[in-house]
Formats: structure tokens, C-alpha cells, sequence
């Protein structure tokens, strides 16, 4: 069982920047893809970016492009996703995921592992 925790959410204004971490107590950190969901209310959990276990393959949904960043440290257990210039469009509870695949990919259903979640609101 890995278990992923979440951190760094919360408000921000429009414009602003924010970096959620998720990290992991076990040693097997390294040999997972890893990728951000976000469910904003009303909507769907949807898939935000993904990085695969070296770092040298990320992907993106289209809404984050150029705005949003991911990264993952495997000596610390952790990945990253650096965001900036937010929008109020952006708020919800953001997730980490993590799955034993070779890249990142966008169906929730592919992911066995997941966080609790962290808040993210952007006011306007």
C-alpha cells in the first residue's frame, strides 16, 4: 500500500502562484508514475499533468499548459506541481495519483494509488 499526502494548498489571488507537494513515506516512490487530478465542484475529477519515474516525460491537460509545472525529487518521495498565474477557473480540491505505468496518462481509472486531496481557491 503507498500511501501519498498532499500539501501547500490554499487561497490565492487570481494572478498568483502556489506549489503543492505530494510525498510518500515508502521507499518504492521512484518506480511509479506520478500525475495531479483536480475536481472543482460539479465537475469530474480531471487529469492536470503527469510525470513519469525519471522526470523526462511530462504531460499536461490543455487549461494548464504554460501556466502549470511538474517535477518529482525520488530522493525525497516527492513530486511538485508549481502553478502559476491562476485563475479563479482553477480552484478545487487538486489530487495526487500515482500508477505503475510507464507514462502518464489522463483516466483516473488507470491510478491505484491516491491522495486525500488539497484545496486550492483562487479568488478573483
Amino acid at each position: 500500500q503507498v500511501q501519498l499526502v498532499e500539501s501547500g494548498g490554499g487561497l490565492v489571488q487570481a494572478g498568483g502562484s502556489l506549489t503543492l507537494s505530494c510525498t510518500t513515506p515508502g521507499r518504492t516512490f521512484g518506480i511509479y508514475t506520478m500525475s495531479w487530478f483536480r475536481r472543482s465542484p460539479g465537475k469530474e475529477r480531471e487529469f492536470v499533468a503527469g510525470i513519469n519515474t525519471s522526470g523526462d516525460i511530462t504531460k499536461f491537460a490543455d487549461s494548464v499548459k504554460g501556466r502549470f509545472t511538474i517535477s518529482r525529487d525520488n530522493a525525497k518521495n516527492t513530486v511538485y506541481l508549481r502553478m502559476k498565474n491562476l485563475k479563479s477557473e482553477d480552484t478545487a480540491v487538486y489530487y495526487c495519483a500515482g500508477r505503475l505505468g510507464r507514462i502518464p496518462v489522463e483516466g483516473t481509472s488507470s491510478y491505484t494509488y491516491w491522495g486525500q486531496g488539497t484545496q486550492v481557491t483562487v479568488s478573483s
